[in-house]
């Protein structure tokens, strides 16, 4: 660690907290981290970050304070409920959300962190675990551009590609962007599995065939093979990809945007929760049309 470097709050230490939280430390940034669970902050700790009492008490401490927790209510939770963030923060300190969750609670929490002199950019990311591990991920950020500017290189410890997508909010309209394009993907990779199964070609020949042409994307050439080894462990949670695509289909009612494919993977992607749970990773898309279809992705038939 280095005086140059700002001190960071990290608040949620989760599937994706944790590895970002260590990525902080190995470029030099002090870290104070807590997390509702002690276990996740002992383990923060053991990589060089020091406990926080509280979310205030991380908040109070920090000159960057990042929150990455799960949902909308988690985030107002932290923020602003008891304990939360907004009892601790510094005046001309920067909170930066990296949670993906409603553009318009976004903008809420911004305004109440504006009236106490802390600016917000709201940051989601893609990229998965492997992402968070790997230092890869790709950041959505919303908020003023000098804001931005001031917190890139802590962002830089944890992402690849880090793109100003406009105003406050707009990180998490992007990020909701991602999903339906992302779940949309998953779809029709999920489809084409099945229908290759069912035609009796092998399917990883299939995903070699077409994973370098126009059809290539990273759902296809990542989760493609994964499928095909019948491998469902979470790089990204079922019930997480479900949220997000709940927030985004409310969000597109309320500005009167039809969103019939991402609709379709929602109510897909709740069979697999019924049947399977939400544990499993997004990639178990496929298990909806495999019980459709009574055959599964590289499992000869009987």
């Amino acid at each position: 660690m280095t005086s140059e470097r700002p001190t960071v709050g990290f608040i949620g230490l989760g599937i994706m907290g944790l590895p970002m939280t260590a990525n902080l430390l190995k470029a030099g940034f002090p870290v104070v981290a807590w997390n509702r669970s002690s276990g996740r902050i002992d383990e923060a700790v053991a990589l060089g970050a020091v406990a926080g009492a509280t979310p205030a008490d991380v908040a109070a401490r920090a000159d960057v304070t990042i929150v990455c927790v799960t949902a909308s209510a988690d985030v107002e939770a932290v923020v602003l409920g008891e304990h939360g963030a907004i009892e601790g923060v510094r005046s001309g300190s920067v909170l930066i959300d990296m949670s993906s969750i409603s553009p318009d609670v976004t903008r809420d929490i911004a305004a109440q962190l504006k009236a106490k002199g802390v600016e917000m950019i709201d940051a989601p990311v893609s990229g998965g675990q492997w992402g968070a591990i790997n230092g890869t991920l790709s950041i959505m950020a919303g908020g003023d551009a000098a804001v931005l500017e001031r917190v890139r290189p802590v962002l830089e410890a944890m992402g690849q590609k880090i793109t100003h997508c406009g105003p406050v909010g707009a990180g998490q309209t992007v990020k909701l962007c991602n999903q339906i394009v992302v779940c949309v993907n998953a779809l029709a990779m999920s489809e084409g599995l099945v229908f290759c199964q069912k035609s009796g070609v092998d399917p990883a020949v299939m995903l070699e065939a077409i994973g370098g042409g126009a059809a290539g994307s990273w759902q296809l050439n990542t989760l493609g093979p994964k499928i095909v080894a019948r491998d469902f462990a979470p790089g990204f949670k079922v019930s997480l990809q479900q949220k997000d695509l709940r927030i985004a289909l409310e969000a597109a009612e309320t500005i009167g945007v039809p969103l019939a494919g991402v609709s379709l993977v929602h109510q897909l992607y709740s069979v697999v929760e019924q049947r399977e749970g939400g544990d499993l990773g997004t990639q178990a898309l496929v298990r909806a049309l495999e019980i459709l279809t009574g055959v599964e992705v590289g499992v000869p038939e009987a």
